[in-house]
């Protein structure tokens, strides 16, 4: 059990996003759904929260309200060890959401996903300035990532 999970807020549509969500990612279920009582404050009987896994990842999906958005100051880094897998994920993810420069995706709910290679970080940490820097310019031209155009910008072809 980890110590630390991500609390995602929805305005009525925790269960749907949690349903989304366990649906793309491999090694991913849905826990304990929790209801409103008639404490409140939503109406008793909803669903007030969803725990749920994305590969082995812990999450809650509350239902809180509409008083708090999502923005892209967080987002959710998912790494990529082929252009088959950026391609999936991204294609999924995108359903009903808005893709963004560099590999980004605001999903349907409002969440923001980084759909990255895995060899980015590589090619960009690479101690030769010049290789590192036509991946940069090269990414930077992109909505998502073409894994195959990064290497040949990173091998200077």
């Amino acid at each position: 059990m980890q110590n630390i999970a991500s609390c995602l807020w929805f305005d009525g549509r925790a269960e749907e996003a949690a349903r989304f969500y366990t649906g793309i990612f491999r090694n991913s279920r849905i826990g304990d759904v929790m209801y409103y009582g008639e404490a409140g404050p939503g109406p008793a009987g909803s669903v007030l929260c969803v725990m749920f896994e994305l590969d082995g990842a812990e999450f809650i999906a509350l239902n809180g309200g509409p008083e708090f958005q999502f923005s892209p100051a967080v987002s959710f880094f998912v790494k990529c060890e082929t252009q088959a897998e950026v391609d999936d994920y991204w294609a999924r993810l995108l359903d009903g959401g808005t893709p963004q420069q560099c590999g980004w995706i605001t999903d349907r709910f409002g969440v923001t996903w980084q759909i990255v290679p895995t060899a980015l970080g590589r090619m960009l940490q690479d101690k030769d300035a010049a290789r590192s820097r036509r991946v940069m310019e090269a990414m930077l031209k992109m909505v998502k990532l073409d894994l195959g155009e990064l290497e040949r910008a990173y091998n200077g072809k």
